[in-house]
């Protein structure tokens, strides 16, 4: 009986080892089982070798995410989630800019008051006796007093809004809403990056993810520009009666959004880098 001798790959196709196995010349032959066991031990442990070879096991491409870089993704990911709250807030309450005239133009016991949002305006009428003596005019809009809200028409017949004589600038009221909507996909898409990203443990998905954020801060605050700009040109169409304007709370939620969108987005730019800037700050300090 002759004896072959083969190589034993491990899992990396790194040899670990010789297998033995026998070659039965034309006049040898076995006797006993002995040797048939050792041939076949030899035989498998050959297929054994060649089956880790061929790669069976499945193999991670890339890096996993340690749990330090898992905490600070979670971190960040919950700075762009107070942002989307306050987003959502802002977008979808009425209280973007307040007009009032001056409490006694009407020479009544009440006085009429407007707030209005993206969507929606709401006339509210209040007690001349509930204002504060030191406040001009009517308002505001967060007393008691009876309010009839109605949505603006410039979705569906596109017609124009009239508030104390004056004309919205229908153009400049759908840009705005236009651009928060947009601002709202761009949230999503980043929230769904952020979660493959924890899912799959693969930082390639921050990338995209502080870019959608980066992006939807920018269009939350061009919003809110678009929104003054519309106010404005309202306020400068009919001068018939004296009106006082200010931004209200809306207003204040989709600003700070908006900031901190964009420091959410930078902060998972910074995850993404394949290296600390901080640290490579203090070593080139050092």
């Amino acid at each position: 009986m002759m004896w072959s001798t083969f190589l034993v790959a491990d899992e990396e196709g790194r040899a670990v080892g010789p297998a033995a196995t026998p070659t039965v010349g034309a006049g040898a032959h076995v006797s006993g089982g002995g040797g048939g066991a050792q041939g076949m031990g030899g035989l498998a442990g050959l297929m054994s070798g060649r089956t880790t070879f061929g790669g069976n096991k499945r193999r991670r491409t890339g890096h996993a995410m340690t749990e330090a870089q898992e905490g600070k993704i979670k971190l960040a990911f919950f700075v762009a989630i107070v942002g989307v709250i306050l987003t959502v807030l802002g977008v979808g309450t009425e209280f973007w800019a307040e007009l009032a005239p001056p409490k006694s133009f009407y020479g009544n016991q009440t006085c009429p008051a407007v707030h209005f949002g993206l969507w929606k305006c709401c006339t509210k009428t209040l007690w001349v006796a509930d204002i504060d003596p030191e406040r001009e005019s009517c308002g505001p809009a967060e007393l008691p007093g009876e309010s009839n809200c109605t949505y603006f028409k410039f979705f569906t017949t596109g017609e124009n809004a009239v508030m104390f004589h004056k004309t919205t600038q229908k153009n400049l009221n759908v840009a705005a809403a236009m651009l928060s909507v947009f601002s709202l996909v761009l949230m999503v898409m980043g929230s769904i990056c952020i979660s493959m990203a924890l899912s799959k443990e693969i930082a390639f998905f921050l990338k995209p993810a502080s870019v959608c954020f980066i992006l939807a801060g920018v269009l939350v605050l061009l919003s809110l520009l678009v929104f003054q700009q519309s106010v404005w040109s309202l306020l400068a169409s009919d001068h018939a009666v004296p009106l006082h304007h200010n931004f209200s709370w809306s207003v204040s939620c989709v600003g700070i959004a908006g900031a901190v969108l964009i420091a959410g987005g930078i902060l998972f730019l910074l995850l993404a880098l394949p290296y600390s800037p901080w640290r490579r700050c203090q070593n080139g300090a050092g």
